[in-house]
């Protein structure tokens, strides 16, 4: 690693009036430095060089900027320098107004960068306040969901972005209000075949909307009319009989045979945890069995390949198949959990989530995943367990 003396002349290098050469080796250096973890935690403890790299993600050469840009995706991957980057080198006032800018260049840079510091709730809160001072939710949806709305970036990870923001509920309430009409603005999305980030985003954002059961009835309703959203990724070309088929959404009735499942078994693992979380009421479960979810997912059941998309399958048809709770566990999201068995459960849902983890480091994916607000489907798998113990 660099001494002080080292540091200090490639602070030098990157001022706005060094020759472009010697800035752009600068910025190469810096690139490889930030590429893994002691890179980033020698950079943490030199605020000045990324100050000075901030500050040329302004510059006149297009190939130093990007070079710059992806230092910050590399550092804004980093928890730990988080609170430097949006507290000592204040980036988020200037990530926002290029965002806005139609014709910037390196929209999608922003994006993942935004995308990176809103994954823990700490920064998270700090990016929500002043993306509502500088920009406002509304501004970032509507940018979100006008097509073409910068044509030189695809801002696929304003889903990811979204989906972040919404473990905060602040934010759910806003996406959630009834008179703004938000929510159902992302629901198209869920089968946007262009972007596995995008639509991965978006699903997220859902089942993080509906951990806020108040609002389950809403959701279903016909004023929003989440579930054949939900439901349609899910179903395949199987022939269901007629009396199964007349009682689905009427989107999801008489599937063509070439009717393709969704592909990404991360995301088929979300959309069945939304669809579990809507059961947490009873009003929830009584819709999602009118609406004859169950041959939906007998049919997904023996199509699953993947361990743990089965497992959330298993527990969504499991409520809906199940027997009502008995009085004082109609609400499965307030159910009381004997502290014994909630630790058992955690520890079940961080062992999936590191298993869950490896696989996506064997696949070389990254992991776009968003956060997850596991309290809730660990109550609905406290009921599962105890249905199946009665």
């Amino acid at each position: 690693m660099l001494s002080d003396s080292e540091a200090a002349e490639l602070l030098s290098f990157l001022t706005p009036s060094t020759r472009p050469d010697v800035k752009g080796r600068a910025t190469e250096y810096i690139l490889g430095l930030s590429g893994h973890r002691d890179g980033c935690r020698f950079l943490q403890s030199k605020p000045d060089l990324i100050v000075a790299l901030f500050v040329l993600t302004s510059d006149p050469s297009i190939a130093i900027v990007k070079d710059c840009y992806h230092i910050f995706i590399n550092l804004s991957a980093d928890e730990t320098l988080h609170q430097v980057l949006v507290k000592d080198v204040k980036v988020l006032p200037v990530l926002f107004k290029n965002l806005l800018d139609p014709e910037y260049p390196f929209s999608d840079q922003i994006c993942t960068i935004l995308s990176n510091l809103t994954r823990h709730e700490k920064t998270c809160k700090t990016v929500f306040k002043e993306l509502q001072e500088e920009v406002g939710l509304a501004q970032l949806v509507q940018i979100f969901c006008t097509e073409g709305y910068n044509k030189k970036a695809k801002l696929h990870y304003l889903g990811p972005l979204l989906s972040n923001l919404t473990q905060l509920p602040e934010a759910r309430n806003y996406l959630m209000d009834k008179d703004r009409c938000v929510v159902q603005r992302l629901l198209p999305f869920t089968q946007y075949e262009a972007s596995v980030v995008r639509r991965g985003g978006v699903i997220g954002t859902l089942r993080n909307c509906c951990f806020d059961y108040a609002h389950h009835e809403w959701l279903l309703s016909d004023a929003v009319d989440i579930l054949p959203f939900l439901l349609l990724p899910l179903a395949g070309p199987e022939e269901l009989t007629e009396e199964e088929n007349e009682g689905l959404p009427v989107d999801l009735q008489y599937l063509p045979e070439d009717k393709k499942r969704e592909g990404d078994p991360d995301i088929r693992k979300m959309l069945l945890e939304t669809l579990l979380l809507l059961t947490a009421t009873k009003a929830g479960r009584q819709t999602l069995k009118e609406k004859n979810v169950y041959p939906i997912m007998r049919e997904f059941h023996r199509w699953e390949k993947d361990v743990h998309v089965t497992a959330a399958c298993e527990k969504l048809v499991q409520v809906l198949i199940g027997d009502e709770p008995e009085e004082g566990m109609e609400n499965l999201m307030e159910v009381e959990i004997p502290k014994d068995v909630e630790e058992k459960l955690k520890e079940a849902d961080a062992k999936e989530r590191e298993e869950l983890e490896k696989d996506r480091e064997v696949k070389t994916k990254p992991n776009d995943s968003p956060p997850l607000i596991c309290a809730g489907t660990i109550r609905i798998s406290y009921f599962v367990s105890y249905q199946s113990r009665n």
